[in-house]
């Protein structure tokens, strides 16, 4: 297995291959997280870089990871401990916008020229949001405000991360990772070990309600949808939410319901054998005995961490069920 490891000083003008110290470790995750690469290199007289500074990943020809230096780290045994982030670090920077009749597409667009940030594939979401104030936040919560208000109106879920230096947007559903006729899977001899666990304590909601201040009839309108097997099973489980003007309150009461009432399930996935393809936002099968229930389906990755070394590559991988379960 080949890995090169490339930093760009003064600007790009001059590329530096440091001696690495393995493994190098490579994780994202699906929301509001800069991908991130960690590393350590040996420091000698040509090692020489700053925070800032372009770091290009790629193993056995392919692209994994392009960003910048953010942080060094130098021991006295002369290792310096680098950490370097994708595009989507500068999504931390906070700002105000005010906008409407706007897809969250096309607010990432107007948010990545406003930044000056590199732009890949980014789908149509569809939805447009009738306006919307975002006062003294970050722009990934913005971002994410958007692809939430679209999820909970059209039930498309969507995936922003960077592809090797560029912005991308998918819907979770072109996210499947396939060869020929075959998609990725994880089963008993995939990996070394898992955790398993089912709850009803985060993000599981049995009844939704919803209210908006008419200010044209001076009069609080109410939408309330619920499970009453879920209720006598759980207890009540309530989501509560004003709306805005131009939301559509019983629908989006019964989307939300859908979405949120049922368990949600965690599943950390130790040491499976490495596939650079597998990032925050893939679906991927898991076909596994846990317990107390078996599963063979698309599940998707929450987080996942590459190890590479010169001889092994493998990853840890969090993937959830529940409401994301193909």
């Amino acid at each position: 297995m080949a890995i090169e490891l490339i930093i760009a000083t003064e600007q790009g003008s001059k590329l530096i291959e440091p001696l690495v110290v393995e493994p190098i470790e490579w994780s994202t995750e699906r929301r509001s997280t800069p991908g991130k690469l960690a590393f350590d290199v040996i420091a000698d007289s040509s090692t020489q870089f700053e925070e800032g500074d372009a770091v290009r990943f790629k193993q056995n020809g392919e692209n994994v990871f392009y960003g910048f230096i953010f942080k060094k780290n130098r021991s006295k045994e002369n290792i310096i401990s680098v950490t370097a982030y994708d595009q989507l670090r500068y999504l931390q920077n906070k700002d105000t916008y005010v906008y409407e009749g706007k897809t969250a597409a096309e607010f990432i667009k107007m948010v990545a020229a406003d930044f000056s940030l590199n732009i890949g594939d980014i789908e149509d979401t569809g939805y447009k949001i009738a306006s919307r104030v975002e006062e003294n936040t970050s722009l990934f919560d913005m971002i994410e405000n958007a692809l939430d208000l679209t999820l909970e109106n059209r039930k498309e879920m969507y995936v922003l991360y960077d592809d090797f230096g560029k912005l991308t947007l998918k819907n979770i559903a072109n996210m499947k990772i396939k060869s020929g006729d075959s998609y990725f899977m994880v089963d008993e001899s995939s990996g070394e070990d898992f955790d398993y666990s089912s709850s009803i304590d985060d993000n599981t909601y049995n009844k939704i309600k919803l209210t908006y201040e008419n200010e044209e009839t001076s009069k609080r309108e109410v939408y309330i949808t619920q499970d009453s097997s879920h209720i006598n099973q759980w207890g009540i489980l309530q989501y509560y939410e004003t709306l805005t003007k131009g939301e559509n309150g019983q629908a989006k009461a019964d989307a939300l319901l859908k979405l949120y009432n049922q368990k949600t399930r965690n599943l950390k996935l130790k040491g499976i054998f490495g596939d650079v393809r597998v990032r925050a936002g893939s679906l991927i099968i898991v076909n596994l005995n846990l317990g107390d229930i078996s599963v063979k389906n698309f599940m998707m990755v929450e987080k996942v961490t590459h190890k590479f070394s010169l001889d092994e590559h493998t990853m840890d991988i969090t993937v959830r069920g529940g409401e994301f379960v193909g």
